[in-house]
């Protein structure tokens, strides 16, 4: 086996390894795969022909797993200089912006266990249920600018200033 096949070999089973453990936490196969191919990838960076090609799979699989990644904020779309083409990008960075991303999500959520709470009664079961969520989302919501925080720092520590 090349130096060359030994490595494609590598990164096939990191893919559907890593890919397998993204599954069992709730994302769906085909984009797991496609984002743990672009993380495998030295660039960071793949066309959809690349990943359909690296996957064995059609565009149009590429193409719905990269809407709902970028929706997730795991990866960006950029042009290609001089071409038509995009190319999907996973930053050094893609899980700290997926999870401050999610602050606005904490708060909506938190605000519609709140009306929750207003209209069940606050002295229902249901109704404390409801705060007790709420409280718990707030929570994770103060919480999550100080851990953000604390990982600038330990990164900085890490790595060196981005």
């Amino acid at each position: 086996m090349t130096e060359g096949a030994g490595r494609a070999e590598a990164v096939s089973r990191f893919v559907e390894r890593f890919a397998a453990q993204l599954v069992e936490a709730g994302m769906t196969r085909m984009p797991a795969r496609v984002f743990a191919a672009l993380m495998a990838s030295d660039s960071g960076a793949m066309t959809s022909a690349e990943l359909g090609e690296q996957l064995q799979v059609s565009p149009a699989a590429v193409s719905g797993a990269v809407r709902y990644l970028s929706q997730q904020h795991l990866v960006s779309r950029e042009r290609e200089p001089g071409s038509r083409r995009e190319r999907y990008r996973v930053h050094s960075n893609q899980w700290y912006e997926a999870f401050t991303s999610r602050d606005a999500l904490l708060k909506r959520w938190s605000d519609s266990l709140r009306e929750g709470v207003a209209g069940l009664g606050a002295d229902t079961p249901a109704g404390r249920r409801l705060a007790e969520n709420a409280a718990f989302f707030d929570f994770l919501q103060a919480e999550l600018g100080a851990i953000m925080e604390r990982w600038r720092e330990h990164r900085a520590r890490l790595f060196g200033p981005s």
